[in-house]
């Protein structure tokens, strides 16, 4: 008989699913508010209507369940076969019907909930290949889906805001985003400030003489981070040297 609850006992991982389903409900809801009309609109990334955005949470739902079978069944499923299959994959997506899009999201949505569910506790430290080339253990994967989720809803560009997102998920985003920066020299002179509520203070970096020193709510820095610039109204500031800059400039390139 096939568990109806998650077999999985570590804490963490639980606390993960818990929250990438919520990001999902959330991606899920900022979907049902866009009309067919709107899903030909713009999203917040450069070169991406909301039905590549669309298209590429729902294929990614499937790419991630893949790794979670070949975690269940010890035989190598990869994500994509190539980055170009990929990519055409999500153009394809884009050109499909309003209904066909979300029931896409929908399926697939449910598809990689239930391979979490059922994967028995003993598997879920086996090692699976991401798609940038990774080992990683398959617990990576509720992290992936997390980031997926709540980053899109914000990039359908129709209301949901990076403070929409949980705090620890922020945390954990900037804290990459800073990481992948490092792994290529792009954090010489270069600091990170938040300055509100429970991070107060956080900082990446050394924000000594000579830095360039971005500072705001932990949403502002990190959606800049990220790639989406600073959202109108959101206090987000940049000083050199400690003398304010009239801009703030373009982040690192991110992934």
């Amino acid at each position: 008989m096939v568990a109806r609850h998650d077999l999985v006992q570590d804490a963490e991982v639980r606390a993960g699913l818990l929250t990438a389903r919520r990001g999902t409900a959330f991606f899920a809801r900022k979907l049902g508010e866009l009309s067919y009309a709107e899903m030909d609109g713009h999203s917040l990334l450069p070169g991406w209507s909301r039905r590549h955005v669309i298209a590429h949470v729902g294929y990614n739902a499937r790419a991630i369940a893949r790794l979670v079978e070949w975690a269940a069944t010890g035989v190598e499923t990869p994500m994509y076969s190539s980055p170009q299959a990929r990519n055409e994959e999500i153009e394809f997506g884009a050109t499909l019907p309003p209904i066909a899009l979300v029931n896409l999201f929908d399926h697939s949505a449910i598809h990689l909930s239930v391979e979490w569910r059922d994967l028995p506790d003993a598997k879920w430290g086996e090692e699976v290949r991401t798609a940038q080339g990774r080992l990683v253990p398959v617990s990576e994967t509720v992290w992936m889906r997390i980031r997926e989720v709540w980053l899109h809803a914000v990039d359908l560009g129709n209301g949901a805001r990076f403070a929409d997102i949980p705090a620890d998920v922020l945390r954990r985003l900037l804290g990459d985003i800073w990481e992948a920066w490092e792994k290529r020299g792009e954090t010489a002179g270069l600091a990170l400030r938040v300055v509100d509520g429970d991070d107060d203070g956080l900082t990446l970096g050394d924000p000594g003489p000579g830095a360039t020193v971005i500072g705001g709510r932990l949403a502002a820095v990190v959606r800049w981070a990220a790639g989406r610039g600073a959202e109108p109204g959101q206090d987000l500031t940049a000083a050199h040297d400690g003398e304010p800059l009239a801009e703030v400039p373009a982040a690192p390139r991110w992934i």
